[in-house]
């Protein structure tokens, strides 16, 4: 179903004709001459025409007011089933895309290396990925699938405490990461969240366009802002990249636009930086 973008317009004003109409009747009044019946019948019929147009406007606003708030309800409906319906796309988005694109790139980084040990720690980690993955997907599914839309069970937000894990998860894709950290104790969990998503994404995209190469993430303040960013240091010779659907950075920033952030990403000497700016005043 199309969505409509343009705000309903209300429509046009009852209350301007009516006035002009009340002003040529005032008019009238005062032209009536005093003497004979007709001082005494056009008085009250324009009296009666008065009222009859005073009651046409007031019913009339009422029904075009009403038709508007209703408009406007039905516009504010769509307007927010199109966002939800963004919203589950980019979460199904995140899940397929970083699971599968882990799977191919954990895969191909053993194939890369070549080395026996490594490739059965590569079948592990391929089996727990697939694993998650396909968990995920399956409760994702089942809120679609739920006629009495009833919440699904909430996991906990992702926090900063959760960086050493998607570090970890990165690292048996393939690069070697180093972490470094500012003040960054008082962030609030929506920054924090925020920084998660950057950083797993950005590594998911050194792995697959750099291999097994090094990176570098960093979180810090800066003034009433969190920085967070990945510098990888390029793609390994002989590597092949695996570039997937292009929508993760895209992704990415609209969510930062939102939260009145920004992303910026590119190539740096012979490598790629993604450096995200959170806005985020400290707690005191």
């Amino acid at each position: 179903m199309a969505v409509n973008h343009a705000l309903p317009r209300r429509g046009r004003r009852v209350w301007p004709p009516a006035v002009a109409v009340h002003v040529v009747l005032l008019l009238a009044l005062l032209a009536v001459n005093r003497a004979g019946a007709t001082a005494i019948v056009l008085p009250a019929v324009i009296t009666a025409l008065a009222l009859t147009v005073t009651v046409w406007a007031l019913v009339r606003s009422r029904r075009q007011r009403i038709t508007y708030e209703a408009r406007l309800a039905a516009w504010a409906g769509e307007r927010a089933a199109q966002a939800e319906r963004l919203r589950i796309t980019r979460e199904l988005h995140d899940i397929v895309s970083h699971g599968l694109g882990l799977i191919t790139v954990r895969a191909s980084t053993a194939r890369y290396t070549g080395a026996e040990d490594d490739s059965s720690a590569a079948l592990a980690d391929i089996e727990r990925i697939g694993r998650q993955t396909t968990t995920e997907l399956r409760r994702m599914l089942d809120v679609l699938r739920d006629p009495t839309g009833a919440a699904p069970p909430l996991r906990p937000a992702e926090s900063l405490h959760d960086l050493p894990a998607i570090v970890e998860d990165a690292e048996r894709a393939g690069p070697t990461v180093t972490v470094e950290l500012g003040d960054v104790d008082d962030v609030s969990p929506g920054a924090q969240l925020a920084v998660c998503s950057v950083v797993r994404e950005a590594l998911t995209n050194t792995a697959r366009h750099a291999g097994p190469t090094g990176a570098k993430v960093y979180v810090r303040r800066d003034g009433d802002w969190i920085v967070a960013g990945v510098r990888d240091e390029g793609p390994v010779d002989g590597w092949t990249p695996h570039p997937g659907a292009g929508h993760g950075i895209e992704g990415l920033r609209e969510r930062l636009h939102m939260l009145g952030g920004t992303l910026h990403a590119d190539h740096v000497e012979n490598g790629f930086e993604v450096t995200a700016r959170i806005p985020e005043a400290r707690i005191s």
